[in-house]
């Protein structure tokens, strides 16, 4: 290689590492930003997998059918789509522009062969389900939810779960406190309430314990939620 070689190749070498360094740091920013759209980005890794573990500990099985409410950017998702059969996953996403991140989030993972159903939808009485579901989850829905809106869920998942089939949830217990997420908002309820409004829809409400007993460390207030377990009344 000859001295006047030397410089043009040096220089070329580091325009690589500068262009690598952009497309990294795009791509960085283009994960933080869907990450954001469902929460705190620092604890996407640590939510994903706690739903994955909640859920498989609870029994969720390959060949079950497990219906995502409220699916966001799939951050539970990923994993349950791999873990589950092909066509076992069905998500229902209000927020199209949202539903179009996990869709990239999908085809990023490698998994659109699994050919999760993912829906977009804001009224469950609009959706048609091919078969019913074993399983159904709602992580950190509820609570973004006005009581219509919960009972039109719970509706939902009362014809559309098997028999043995039980719905998770995640919620606020209290009354009187109410504040706002994106533009959605923050909604505690009482104990009493849960249990009417799933009465209402043939659904009995239990609870698990809190979040944080189950697995879900935060260090924020999200670790004190309740979890909720939804299942039919006549079994």
């Amino acid at each position: 290689m000859s001295h006047g070689e030397k410089p043009a190749l040096v220089a070329a070498l580091r325009q690589g590492r500068r262009a690598g360094r952009r497309i990294v740091l795009r791509v960085s920013t283009r994960a933080s930003a869907r990450h954001a759209l469902v929460g705190q980005a620092h604890l996407w890794a640590m939510k994903r997998r706690f739903q994955f573990e909640f859920l498989t500990c609870r029994g969720l099985r390959p060949h079950h059918t497990l219906l995502d409410i409220g699916c966001g950017t799939l951050r539970g998702g990923i994993p349950l789509i791999e873990y589950l059969h092909t066509g076992h996953y069905v998500g229902i996403e209000a927020r199209q522009a949202v539903l179009m991140e996990a869709r990239r989030e999908l085809a990023e993972a490698g998994l659109e062969h699994k050919r999760p159903r993912l829906i977009h939808a804001a009224d469950p009485a609009q959706v048609r389900l091919a078969s019913r579901v074993d399983s159904a989850w709602a992580f950190s829905v509820l609570i973004h939810m006005p009581d219509d809106t919960v009972s039109a869920y719970l509706r939902f998942v009362a014809r559309v779960l098997t028999p043995g089939g039980e719905l998770y949830a995640n919620v606020i217990l209290g009354t009187g406190r109410e504040s706002t997420w994106q533009g959605f908002p923050v909604i505690s309820r009482s104990r009493e309430h849960y249990l009417r409004l799933a009465a209402d829809e043939s659904l009995i409400a239990d609870e698990l314990g809190p979040l944080a007993d189950l697995g879900h460390r935060s260090g924020c207030s999200q670790d004190e939620q309740i979890m909720l377990r939804f299942t039919p009344a006549c079994r």
